[in-house]
């Protein structure tokens, strides 16, 4: 299995993906294309990311070619086994699939005024009404999986599942632009932040040399 993915301090939706393939607890080969550098356009012309229109994550499995990170998610769910990913109560499964769909879908101011950063942190960064609509929207989703079906686990469905990886890159948003949570949330984000997977994410992202000058947030340090 090869997984091709951007940037590690950047690229939300490569983590997504590669927090699947971690999940499924098996070996498989990463390849960094680091994103909007001056070779991004002619990486992204090779056959690897014909199928995906020259986006990252992009699986290939032999010859399947899996893009897109919910497909990858599902995919490793059919490969490896659903229990690693979603939870078995229906109707907890049925919520964490709706979330994971909106975070898919939704939540576009976010994702613009604060961009995924794992590598600063920034304090009094403003926050736009249309973004704290948003973060208010997560929230309340988060706090309605934790009070139905978090019981004593540490994430929304109680074990880390699919929605968390969904969820994980916004929670360093929040970690990074230092958005006050109250504090069930403040405990979800901290369990996700202290998750193997997570920190490793992290701690990869340190050493990456390039940087994209349009996801550097000004009073970073």
């Amino acid at each position: 299995m090869k997984l091709f993915i951007g940037n590690r301090a950047y690229s939300s939706w490569s983590m997504r993906g590669w927090l699947a393939l971690k999940a499924s607890g098996v070996e498989f080969e990463e390849l960094v294309v680091p994103l909007f550098d001056k070779d991004w356009d002619n990486q992204r012309e090779g056959n690897e990311f014909a199928a995906s229109a020259g986006k990252v994550p992009v699986l290939w499995d032999g010859d399947d070619v899996i893009w897109d990170s919910l497909a990858i998610i599902e995919y490793c769910a059919d490969k490896f086994g659903r229990d690693a990913y979603w939870p078995d109560d229906l109707s907890a499964r049925a919520m964490a699939r709706s979330m994971a769909a909106e975070m898919h879908s939704s939540f576009p101011n976010l994702r613009r005024d604060l961009p995924m950063n794992v590598r600063r942190r920034v304090a009094n960064h403003p926050i736009s009404d249309e973004v704290k609509a948003e973060i208010m929207r997560i929230l309340e989703t988060w706090a309605q999986a934790r009070a139905r079906f978090g019981g004593e686990g540490d994430f929304l469905f109680g074990k880390w599942s699919a929605a968390d990886m969904m969820y994980a890159p916004v929670v360093t948003r929040f970690v990074t632009y230092s958005v006050p949570l109250p504090n069930f949330a403040a405990a979800y984000g901290d369990a996700v932040m202290r998750h193997p997977d997570v920190m490793e994410w992290i701690e990869l992202a340190q050493d990456e040399p390039w940087t994209i000058e349009a996801y550097e947030p000004d009073g970073a340090q």
